[in-house]
């Protein structure tokens, strides 16, 4: 749970994460406990006596909310003896509550090593490694715990979000209809049965045990944030941004805070309020969020001021996903613009983006990042400034979705044009010829689904069976650009008597050729992932079918970001049949026109 290399696909969030776990490990209940351990004269011994002053004080601390101190007088507690448990416990509090949540994790397991048996460690630190995504190792620590306390509602409701987080919703809707045969009245269970039917898309469900639970408590902040997830989708973007300003006063730690300011700047964006909702947008960066990217970078972050920059040496760092640093590095240009020719601009990619990215902007210097999680945070290295030595130096650096607030404050700043990112003209040459063979008919390339289908993710992507009537059209040549094992979906399509082919090259890394190949097809087809915002950005013609919360459009009939893409919204996360239906009766309109766009 240390250092481990990020596949950049991980990174990449279509939507906040729906609020369900409960507790809270520096409740008044929690630290009562904690007090009474504390209390117990079997403790106190004279090897132990200040230790166990210096754990008093920890907890008089967090009763303040000044976890800063009470961590300090936690870690004052272990020098005088590191192998009391309950003082890694205290620390794995102090640590969490102040949004450190790496430190947690291992202080949380050093207090269950020490003391295996205190079941609310295994609680806690089963709710955290939900929280960060080790989802096999909560669910062991939260099954510990009910084994000693069944029909405990945080914990049984902590279970369920584990294992809806798995994607095992029958078990999910188990576990929960259980516990609420006897707790019916429990807004907690109610509001995480909503996200459980929110993760699978089923928004008019979710909403109404959202509902539910607001019913049986009106001041429940994370139901009320979690209708707002719901009804936004379901065309009340208004009531939507009500629900989440009323949210956000009760967020219960950090981390709350900061989904919920996440859910609101995508909402600000979503309504076309700009710049407003690219400045809220910087929550992203908040460190209280698991996803969060900090930047190794010796230099001072760019505060945006155009003035200041010029003639200055400036780093755009991308982050996110492929598909993110595609749709925000249509600013790269304005920024070096600004910098002017006295500057310099350097640019961080993914490593399989460079050439593309070079290609269009020659004047900058293009190279890779590479992003590790550290103790369970995303730090992004710029190996290629450290490689150039003094010639590497930089004066600043800015993330690259940060450019949006500096240089598109307004739908109209952005810029109307077919693409901006330049396949290889030889590569595109040699596609086509390959595409001829082929024989006569629109050559149409196809993307399906993600590599990443954790989570709520799934609910944006259908299966592959849907697309059947699109893969059916008569005088259309599909083919595959979907990266990834879609061994099964191939023979399955190919049992059917329908052809598609795949070109011989690696669909997952060879992005130049995707890129090339992507140009030179009539058509790219496929949901918003990195290989149809790749077609967008090239200028190639794409068509995207987007989600019901989709919030590139930024309130226009347009996708700003790629003026040119045509696009198939889809009513609602289950509306797949009629979004393919209007495909295929387009792609029949272009087939009898002789061409796409």
């Amino acid at each position: 749970m240390t250092d481990t290399p990020l596949a950049p696909e991980q990174v990449h969030a279509f939507a906040p994460t729906a609020q369900g776990v409960a507790g809270d490990s520096a409740s008044p209940e929690a630290i009562r406990r904690l007090s009474h351990q504390l209390a117990n004269p079997k403790l106190n011994v004279k090897t132990q006596r200040k230790a166990l002053e210096k754990l008093k004080a920890a907890l008089m601390a967090i009763r303040a909310g000044d976890f800063g101190l009470g961590a300090r007088r936690a870690l004052d507690a272990l020098k005088l003896d590191e192998t009391n448990g309950l003082a890694w416990h205290v620390l794995a509090i102090c640590r969490e509550k102040s949004g450190d949540l790496g430190q947690a994790l291992m202080a949380y397991e050093a207090a269950l090593k020490l003391a295996p048996n205190e079941t609310d460690v295994a609680h806690d630190l089963g709710r955290l490694a939900q929280q960060m995504g080790y989802l096999e190792i909560a669910e062991k620590l939260l099954l510990k715990y009910l084994a000693a306390d069944p029909g405990h509602i945080e914990a049984t409701n902590n279970l369920a979000c584990v294992q809806r987080d798995q994607k095992r919703y029958g078990d999910a809707v188990e576990t929960l209809r259980a516990l609420l045969g006897v707790e019916p009245e429990s807004p907690v269970l109610w509001n995480t049965l909503g996200t459980v039917m929110s993760d699978q898309g089923d928004m008019e469900t979710a909403l109404t045990f959202f509902e539910e639970a607001l019913r049986h408590d009106p001041s429940f902040s994370k139901a009320r944030y979690n209708r707002a997830n719901a009804r936004q989708p379901l065309g009340d973007a208004a009531g939507a941004l009500e629900d989440l300003d009323a949210a956000l006063p009760g967020a219960e730690s950090p981390y709350e805070r900061a989904m919920m300011s996440m859910a609101r700047a995508l909402l600000l964006m979503t309504l076309g309020r700009i710049p407003e909702g690219f400045e809220a947008y910087e929550v992203r960066l908040d460190p209280h969020l698991p996803e969060a990217m900090r930047v190794a970078v010796d230099a001072p972050r760019w505060d945006g001021d155009i003035a200041a920059i010029a003639g200055r040496r400036l780093l755009i760092v991308g982050e996110q996903g492929i598909a993110d640093e595609m749709v925000f590095g249509g600013c790269i240009g304005d920024a070096i613009d600004a910098v002017g020719p006295e500057g310099q601009v350097f640019v961080a990619v993914e490593p399989r983006l460079v050439g593309l990215f070079q290609r269009a902007f020659p004047a900058a210097i293009v190279g890779g990042h590479r992003a590790v999680r550290l103790e369970g945070r995303i730090t992004r290295y710029v190996p290629f400034l450290e490689d150039m030595g003094n010639d590497g130096r930089v004066d600043g650096w800015i993330p690259m979705a940060s450019l949006l607030t500096v240089f598109r404050p307004t739908v109209e700043a952005f810029p109307d044009r077919r693409g901006y990112l330049p396949a290889d003209p030889a590569r595109v040459a040699h596609w086509r010829d390959e595409l001829d063979r082929l024989g006569p008919g629109l050559k149409v390339g196809l993307h399906w689904k993600s590599l990443v289908l954790t989570g709520s993710r799934g609910r944006y992507f259908s299966s592959f069976e849907r697309w059947r009537p699109v893969l059916e059209t008569p005088g259309a040549h599909m083919v595959n650009l979907q990266c990834g094992d879609v061994a099964d979906d191939l023979a399955a399509a190919e049992a059917a008597g329908i052809s598609i082919w795949t070109p011989p090259i690696n669909l997952k890394d060879d992005l130049e050729d995707v890129a090339a190949l992507s140009v030179a097809l009539d058509l790219v087809i496929g949901p918003g992932i990195a290989g149809t915002n790749l077609a967008a950005a090239t200028g190639a013609t794409a068509w995207m079918i987007t989600a019901p919360d989709d919030w590139h459009y930024l309130a226009t009939d347009k996708y700003p970001f790629y003026p040119h893409l045509r696009y198939f919204r889809r009513d609602n996360f289950s509306d797949w049949d009629g979004a393919i239906s209007r495909i295929r009766a387009a792609l029949d309109e272009s087939v009898a026109r002789g061409n796409a766009g």
